[in-house]
This record gives structure tokens, sequence and C-alpha cells, in this order.
């Protein structure tokens, strides 16, 4: 009887030691740490090309991680691409498909998901719309687009607060004190660490300006482009360095040096956008700043009246680059920062560690700045990850992924189920050397901001690693395909070209299967683009545009052309 119950008592502390063996090698949730800056160009992250900056902090991420070289947005444009990472939505299902309207705030976002399982959750910098982001135990965010120096923060405990400072820094201070002193040990945590950089009006630190008013940086290849090769949405664009670009509020050139040149502002924001940030500089800022920039106005003073066009526009490119290269030179010194504090806490073994950017950005490509269009600059991203002891260190992919797959991405490694109605697609195969698993060869785009500043006509379109076929379907209609390998840079429409016939074919097929897929179609375009003038007459507002006579046509006549 003892014999039989030793074997019972046995039976069951193995039971017992196997159970508690089983429950020690659950895996533990991973922390996430989700890094964006708003309009940072791929182009300007070494870990992609090093010919305009060198960025070794953000490149960290790349060299523990992966960096992909095909990331996309489904909008190119700040707001809505925010809300699509953070309900994995296209913005004509979460109703966010430009600036102007409010984000509906019963869409269900992915950290209010994570908050429910337990994870604790925090939000530093720019979110861009919104008071009260859902989901987050703590907040310091700017409001709206935010300043760059001694900005104001809508704060969760404090209500509306203001700090000295410079906003790149501040951000990382308020995301380094929590990590410090508010995170809890106990639980995974979910940090959005989002900075206002390197957004228009390009501030650059106190410690920066000296450095980068004085550099010169090489041209892109289509600086002068004539847009010969495309039709009448890229000609007829309002984003030209020469002739869009504030004097004041862009190229720094102060007020009174454009009345004493004559120069005439390009917009009513021209000078307003200088004070509306300058004017914030404190004495001493304001010292240091004068000291770099009343260098450049007395420089440019000198030359402007002997200055042919070809001359104000390289004198633009490099006053462009200058300020908005200098901003992101604070943000890879802060992103080195945190890279510190996680790897000094030991807390990068087990936390995701993503770097991105609400959308690309031109850099002079095209003769353009600003975003918007399905061309690569601004529909492409960085988008590096990092997952030590998950995803291998130093690897690429050149798969079509998009902002709309990171909720699903981050639901699935934290284990949370995700809704349903989510429209992405997990990262996870192509992270963790499971790329067979991978199927998606093309990814579905649509801008629908216009009329509005940079008259960007409405678009969309298919993208695979090969091809672009684009419609652009409201006070124009026409199709664009782009030979996406033999013609990078994007110069020629060939849709019309006989030896492309089966490819647009194709294409057309599965543009078709993808508007399927994701619910969009003309009576939704036709919907949100009626929504949009209504809001736009009513409120008597004007949006954007130098020909008035354009947009009095637009608003009579709103009819969408064909889908084929």
């Amino acid at each position: 009887m003892k014999t039989f119950l030793y074997s019972i008592s046995a039976l069951f502390l193995i039971a017992l030691v196997t159970a508690c063996a089983k429950e020690a090698v659950k895996p533990t949730p991973p922390n996430i740490v989700f890094i964006m800056s708003d309009d940072h160009a791929y182009q300007a992250i070494s870990a992609y090309s090093d010919h305009l900056i060198e960025t070794p902090n953000i490149d960290r991420i790349a060299k523990l991680g992966m960096l992909f070289t095909n990331a996309t947005v489904t909008n190119s444009i700040c707001a809505p691409s925010r809300a699509t990472i953070l309900t994995g939505k296209h913005s004509h299902i979460n109703g966010k498909v430009d600036n102007h309207f409010p984000f509906d705030t019963t869409n269900v976002t992915f950290p209010q998901l994570f908050q429910e399982a337990g994870y604790q959750t925090a939000m530093f910098g720019k979110l861009h719309f919104g008071n009260n982001p859902k989901g987050f135990d703590q907040f310091k965010i700017l409001p709206g687009q935010g300043k760059y120096y001694n900005p104001d923060f809508i704060t969760k405990n404090e209500g509306k607060i203001n700090v000295e400072g410079y906003v790149t820094d501040i951000i990382t201070d308020m995301t380094l004190d929590w990590l410090q002193n508010e995170r809890k040990e106990e639980q995974p945590f979910l940090l959005f660490y989002l900075h206002k950089a390197p957004h228009r009006e390009w501030l650059p630190a106190e410690r920066h300006v000296a450095e980068f008013t004085q550099r010169t940086f090489p041209e892109p290849p289509t600086l002068f482009d004539d847009y010969s090769g495309r039709g009448r949405a890229a000609k007829e664009a309002e984003m030209n360095l020469l002739t869009d670009m504030h004097w004041a509020g862009d190229s720094k050139i102060y007020p009174e040096v454009m009345d004493e040149l004559g120069i005439e502002p390009t917009s009513g924001w021209d000078k307003a956008a200088f004070e509306g940030e300058v004017g914030r500089l404190n004495a001493a800022q304001r010292a240091t700043w004068d000291a770099a920039y009343g260098k450049v106005n007395d420089d440019f003073k000198k030359a402007y009246p002997t200055m042919t066009e070809e001359d104000k526009m390289k004198w633009r490119y490099q006053r462009y680059m200058q300020d908005y290269l200098g901003t992101i030179k604070a943000v890879d010194e802060n992103v080195g920062r945190v890279l510190d504090y996680l790897e000094a806490n030991n807390l990068m073994e087990n936390t995701i560690i993503v770097y991105t950017s609400d959308q690309g950005f031109y850099l002079g490509e095209h003769g353009w700045f600003d975003k918007r269009f399905v061309y690569d600059e601004s529909f492409k991203t960085p988008l590096l990850v990092a997952w030590p002891g998950k995803v291998a260190a130093g690897t690429k992919s050149d798969e079509m992924v998009q902002n709309l797959d990171f909720a699903q991405t981050f639901l699935e490694a934290a284990g949370i189920q995700a809704p349903s109605d989510m429209q992405g697609e997990s990262l996870l195969p192509l992270l963790t050397g499971k790329s067979d698993q991978w199927t998606r060869d093309a990814v579905y785009y649509h801008y629908y901001e216009y009329p509005s500043v940079h008259m960007v006509k409405r678009h969309y379109a298919i993208v695979t690693k090969e091809y672009k076929l684009t419609h652009y379907y409201f006070d124009v209609d026409e199709w664009e395909l782009i030979d996406r390998i033999n013609d990078p840079m994007e110069l020629k429409n060939v849709y019309d070209d006989p030896a492309y016939a089966e490819i647009q074919q194709e294409l057309h097929q599965k543009l078709e299967g993808l508007r399927q897929k994701y619910g969009d179609n003309s009576q939704i375009s036709q919907r949100y683009l009626n929504e949009y003038l209504d809001y736009l007459q009513k409120n008597n507002s004007y949006a954007g545009g130098k020909n008035k006579d354009l947009l009095d046509d637009i608003f009579k006549d709103r009819k969408i052309s064909s889908e084929q």
C-alpha cells in the first residue's frame, strides 16, 4: 500500500514539476518602444543613404535588426497616417482621410487593446490630432503641430503646461523620466516616443545652427524636373522650392530683409509662420539664432540682386537642407539617449524597437518639398525594427509593407488578439526569418486632401516592387504607369506605351481586386469629396492654391472621374 501511495505521490510531484516548468518557460510579453518622427525622409537616414547626413544612433537600430527598403504609407499626410497606424485600417475605413476633419474616437486603437491586456502605456511628443489619446496611462503631447522652441504640452495629469527649451530634447527628457520613475518593472510596456522634427518650418537646436547654416549639400538629379514626362497632376502641384516655399517662414529671410529687397511673400502665412516660430525664442535663444541667421541674411542681401532663377533655386535648396537636416541631427542625438538608457538598464533583450516616420518627404527631388504624392520620396517611409534574439541583426527586407501593418504586428508579438476588422498584415514572418509565409505582393494607396495647400490632386494607386499604377480622378482624369525598376526617378509615364499594354491590364485587374479587398470605391470617394467641399464652403475657407478661378470651377463641378 505504501509503495502504491509513494508511486502516486511521485507521479503527482512529476506532474507538478512539469506544470511549473511549462509555466516557467511561458514567453514574457515584449516591451515595445515605437519611435516616430514627422516627415523624416528615408533619404536623410544614413542607414539608407549617407550622401546627406550621418545618423549613427538611428542606424544602431538597423544594425541590431531589420531595415525595410519598401516600407510605405497608405495616405501620405500626417494625421491620416497616424490614424492608420493606431487603428490598423485604411483612411476610408477609419474616417480620417485628411487633416481637416476630426478623428472618430469610436475607433478602437491598438494601445487600448494593450492597456486592457495589462501593458503599461505611455505617449510623449506629437500625436497631431485629439487632446486625450485613448489607451494611455500617461501622456504629454504637443497641441496640433507643436512648436520647436519653448513648446506647450497637453498632459494627462497637469493640464496644459509650457516647457522652456528645444522640443526634441524636451520630448526625450519626458520619455526618459517616465522610463526611470513611472515605469513599473513588473509590467510590460508600450511606449510611444514621437518627435515633431523634422516637420516644417525646420528650426534646428541652438547647438546646431552655426554648423548647419554653413554646410553645403549635394543636389538631387531631378532638382530642375520640368515634369514633361508626366501629366497635369505633377505640373500643377504647388510645392516647388523656388515658387512655393516661404521666404521668411521656411528660408528664414527676415521679414524686414524681404521688404528691403522687394521680395513678395509666397503666401499670407509667410511672415506669420516666421513670427510664430522665431517669435517664441527667449533673449538668449534669439541671440544664438541671430548670430547664425544674421550672417545668412547679410550674405543673401549681397547676392540677391544678381541671382538668376537657377541661382535662387540652388540657394533655396541649400537653405532647406541646412535647416531640415539640422533638426534631424537633434533627433538622432536624442534617439541615442533613449537607446543608451535601454542598454544600461537591461531593457534591450525583450524589447521591440521601431524607428519610422508618418510618411516620407521630398528633399528637392522633382524640385519639391512636402509629401502627398505616391511618388517614392513621400510614399516610402523609413522603417527599422530591432528585437534582439528574435530579429537577425543587420538584415534587410524589400517586401511591400505599410504603416497599416504596425497594429497587427505589435498585437501578434504581444499575444493579443487583433480585431477582425483590422486590415494590415503582421510583419512577424518577415522579422523572424519566415518570409516564405509572406504573401503580399502589392499595396494600396489613396490620397484625398484636394483642393488644399500644395494642390496635389486626389489619387489612388497600386504599387508592386516593379510597377506603380496611379489614377488621378478629380479635376483631372489621368492614369499613370511608372516602371520602378527601369525608371527609379519616376520621370516617365508609360501608361500608353504599347510595350506595357499587358502589364497595364494586369495592374488594372489587381488594383480593382485591392479596392474590393479593402472596401474602397468611387461612391466612398465621392462622399468624402462632397463632405470636404461642403466644409470649405460652409467655413468660407480658402483651401490653398494660387489659381482662384480653378477653385471656383472645382466647387461647381464635383463629379469624380470613372475608375477604369
